[in-house]
């Protein structure tokens, strides 16, 4: 097994999910079909909740970075896998497959915080809805906004440069659509079990602290309705 790493090719292959039969062309029809579905749906989310005053509200002002977050997650991934499917080229420049790597990775990260802070402006609006304006002031829902996106951002920059600071074996075939994180790590040679332990605590914190949150927040607001 020989050592493969950007200073050799520079480029990694992406297996992709699809091939010529019928079946699977039906099959990328409808992916694509699902795809346009989700950018023209956030698109005018978005589009409605800057143009409607009526919608300038903290709850819609953060469903309106929900959007963008998900619309953002849509055109890492997608645009890439199709546009390797109908040209027959599989490859992905190596700066290009870090780049899907961490937007990606980010923006996943981005939307748990995101949700979880969604659950704390309507625990804040039902179960003390006289205090709402608040704590829930422009500057506050702002600031939620920006740890959002910032607080995502912490953790993918070292995740990534880590990641691909290792040599590669092999031909550098990544067997899936995009550079997925547990897809790329396959493809590393040496030890990379301390790497692996602090992606799975990091990815853990990032996912259960969210879900507690909103767990907690919910049933505040269950309790307060009952």
């Amino acid at each position: 097994m020989w050592r493969w790493n950007q200073t050799s090719l520079g480029d990694f292959i992406l297996q992709g999910l699809f091939d010529d039969s019928f079946n699977h062309h039906c099959l990328f029809l409808f992916t694509m079909l699902v795809f346009l579905t989700a950018v023209s749906g956030n698109s005018l989310i978005i589009l409605l909740i800057c143009y409607d005053s009526r919608l300038h509200t903290p709850m819609y002002f953060l469903l309106s970075q929900l959007s963008l977050m998900d619309l953002m997650h849509v055109l890492t991934t997608v645009p890439k896998m199709a546009s390797n499917y109908l040209s027959g080229k599989k490859s992905i420049f190596f700066v290009s497959c870090a780049t899907q790597h961490f937007l990606y990775l980010s923006l996943g990260s981005a939307e748990c915080i995101l949700l979880a802070l969604m659950s704390y402006d309507r625990y804040v609006a039902i179960c003390h809805p006289l205090h709402y304006t608040v704590l829930m002031s422009t500057r506050v829902v702002v600031m939620m906004a920006v740890m959002s996106w910032l607080g995502a951002s912490v953790n993918s920059p070292m995740h990534t440069a880590i990641l691909m600071s290792f040599p590669f074996c092999g031909s550098g075939i990544i067997h899936h659509l995009y550079c997925e994180l547990p897809a790329v790590v396959k493809r590393v040679c040496g030890d990379i079990t301390v790497y692996g332990n602090t992606v799975y605590i990091s990815s853990a914190a990032c996912l259960l602290l969210p879900i507690i949150l909103i767990s907690a927040a919910y049933g505040f607001i269950l309790h307060s309705v009952v």
